[in-house]
Parts: C-alpha cells; structure tokens; sequence
C-alpha cells in the first residue's frame, strides 16, 4: 500500500518567495530522511494564499521513520524555525489518502 501525506497550507501571500524557499529546502531533506516527495505546489491562478505538499510513504511504519528521522534532522529543524520565524505558513492541515493501485505515477503518453 502506498499512503500519501497530502499537506495544505495557508500561507501568508506576501512571503511567497520565502516560502518557495521553504519548500526548496524540503526537496533535500524529505528523501534523505526517507520520504517520497511527490512535490510542492505554490499558487498560480486563484487562490493566493494556498500551498500543498504531498509525500508518499509505502507505509504508516515508513511514515513513522521518516517523522524520527526529521526530528534529528539538522537542516530540518532549521527550516521549521525559519518558517515558524518569518510566520510564513498561518495554518497546516495534513490528510493521508491511499493510493488507488494503477493510478500513481503514469506517464503521460500521445
């Protein structure tokens, strides 16, 4: 089975640039802690203050590793203060949904 943790935020619109930073940062320390990022989303059109980042894990048991591993994570713990820092992020909901088999990962083909 394979989870993915999907995360919203609501992000102050104003400290996007420095979210996209944040974000960046997530995209070395999510697999070297063992996480499959599947990528963050930044507001393009709409909504100016919403934010997603999906992680996918093969297990709950992986996902608890990975939050283990985080916490003794250096670069990890500096990027949560920076954002709890600089308030980038007002407001964070995490939802975890399961793959429907055969649906995850398709490339796109003509």
């Amino acid at each position: 089975m394979t989870l993915v943790c999907v995360i919203r935020y609501q992000i102050d619109p104003f400290a996007r640039d420095e979210f996209r930073k944040y974000a960046e940062a997530w995209g070395r320390i999510i697999p070297r802690c063992g996480g499959h990022l599947v990528g963050y989303f930044l507001p393009y059109e709409g909504t100016n203050d919403v934010a997603w980042g999906l992680i996918a894990f093969d297990s709950l048991a992986s996902y608890e590793n990975y939050r283990a591993r985080l916490k003794n994570d250096p670069e990890a713990r500096e990027n949560f203060n920076r954002a709890q820092t600089q308030r980038l992020i007002l407001r964070e909901e995490r939802n975890f949904v399961e793959v429907v088999d055969g649906t995850f990962g398709i490339p796109a083909y003509d």
